[in-house]
């Protein structure tokens, strides 16, 4: 009977373990379309990743503590839940394009390494490849599916090991 509680025990700690190094993945995922926020949402939740939206990218600099140039040290400071591995962006969004939250990010000295996805319904070439030329990690086309979202995963898993 005690083996059978060590193995158990042992388990647990591979559990523990595993938790410590494989935590989930935070993705924002930033669009002015709600059906197209909830599409991402959802297929972000169904890869068992953690999800916070913004619904422009003005909130989305509020949310990682660039809104307020003098606040964002303290922001990402104080506050550990901030930290995303991932953002994912629509390019055309009323006030400032995802294109244009690219650049701010990369700005960043504090955000530069978070890889940044955009996606966009219109598939223009030179609009491609300024995105990927200013360190967007990929382009997709919308609308997303889930084989998107694995593939995305999957390259941000090899990204981080």
């Amino acid at each position: 009977m005690n083996s059978s509680g060590d193995s158990c025990s042992s388990s647990l700690m591979e559990v523990a373990y595993d938790d410590d190094h494989h935590e989930e993945i935070h993705v924002l995922a930033v669009d002015d379309n709600l059906i197209d926020r909830k599409l991402v949402e959802r297929l972000l939740k169904i890869s068992s990743c953690k999800v916070t939206t913004a619904e422009n990218a003005l909130r989305a600099l509020e949310y990682l503590g660039l809104g307020d140039q003098n606040q964002h040290i303290d922001a990402l400071t104080t506050n550990n839940d901030l930290k995303v591995n991932l953002i994912i962006t629509d390019y055309c969004m009323p006030g400032m394009t995802g294109f244009e939250l690219l650049k701010k990010v990369k700005e960043s000295s504090y955000l530069k390494e978070v890889p940044v996805v955009i996606m966009s319904s219109e598939n223009i070439p030179t609009r491609i490849n300024k995105c990927l030329a200013s360190g967007a990690q990929m382009f997709m086309q919308k609308p997303l599916k889930l084989s998107d979202v694995e593939k995305l995963k999957c390259q941000l898993m090899n990204c981080r090991s």
